[in-house]
Parts: C-alpha cells; sequence; structure tokens
C-alpha cells in the first residue's frame, strides 16, 4: 500500500463514527438542538448584560450534548453514561460558580442567577444529547418562563413597594 493510500484510508477510518446518514442525521440534531435551546437561555442572559450570554450558554449546551452523546454512541452502558453525567454535573458546578461575586461594599451576592442558568444550560444539554427532544424544550421554555415572566413579576412588586401603600 503506498504512503498516500495508507493516509487516506486512515483519515477515512477517523471518520468512522459518521459512517451513514442516520448517525451523521442523529448527531447533528442533537447537537443543533443543543446550540439553539442554549441560544434561547443565552439570548435573554445576554439581552440583560448577564456575566455569561449568548455564547456561553450555547457553548455549555453543546458541550453537555456532546458528553453524553458520544459515549452513548460509542456503546457505553447507561452505568457508564450515568458516571459521565455525574462528572459533567460537578464540573458546571465549578463553571457556575466563577459566576457568582460578593460586592464587598454592598455586602451583595452577585451572578446568581446566571450561575443557575449556566447549570440548567447543561441539563437542557445533556437532555439534547440523549435524545430527548420533548424534555429539552420543555425544561427550555420552564427556564425562560423563570428567567422573564418571574423577572417582570420581581419588578413589579418592587414598583408597588417603592410607591408605599395605597391611599
Amino acid at each position: 500500500m503506498s504512503v498516500l493510500a495508507t493516509i487516506w484510508s486512515t483519515i477515512q477510518a477517523e471518520f468512522s463514527d459518521l459512517g451513514d446518514v442516520e448517525r451523521i442525521t442523529r448527531t447533528t440534531w442533537r447537537m443543533g438542538e443543543a446550540l439553539v435551546l442554549g441560544a434561547a437561555i443565552g439570548w435573554d442572559r445576554e439581552r440583560r448584560d448577564a456575566e455569561a450570554g449568548l455564547r456561553t450558554h450555547m457553548l455549555v449546551a453543546l458541550g453537555a450534548a456532546l458528553f453524553v452523546l458520544v459515549p452513548m454512541e460509542s456503546g457505553m452502558n447507561e452505568e457508564q453514561i450515568s458516571r459521565v453525567i455525574q462528572g459533567l454535573v460537578s464540573g458546571i458546578g465549578f463553571l457556575g460558580a466563577g459566576a457568582v461575586l460578593k460586592d464587598q461594599s454592598e455586602g451583595r451576592i452577585h451572578g446568581l442567577t446566571t450561575a443557575a442558568s449556566i447549570w440548567a444550560t447543561a441539563a437542557i444539554g445533556v437532555a439534547a444529547g440523549l435524545g430527548r427532544t420533548g424534555t429539552a424544550i420543555l425544561a427550555t421554555l420552564f427556564i425562560l418562563l423563570v428567567l422573564v415572566w418571574l423577572r417582570r413579576l420581581g419588578r413589579s412588586i418592587q414598583r408597588e413597594k417603592q410607591a408605599g401603600p395605597p391611599s
């Protein structure tokens, strides 16, 4: 076998994990789903000028999806994938902790919602990577409900407090 033929067959073998249309479609769908759902949450955080925005949430969702998709596609059993998820949850906790800051002058803690949104986005990525599209979409809707609707409700309550009791 010539050197070029060896190189070509080696390159082909490197892409063997995407050897058929079904596998390419599944992998593309799940990674794309994770990106889009992570973007939905990240867009809201970006608009609010949060510490972690669009790109961060997209990458967290995609990374989480890959951490479960690759082992699952390579034939790991449920117990092994469970250990991968356990490690992922711990690791994402450290990432979220980086978003939490304590303001010494005010004595307030900032970034808890961002940290929680990073953590929840990773869970959406896991759901997408496992092929749980309905669960991933429903969770994204619930997270957006919390981030958008409850923010508005909180502002409304704050305005009522500042206005004082009705006369």
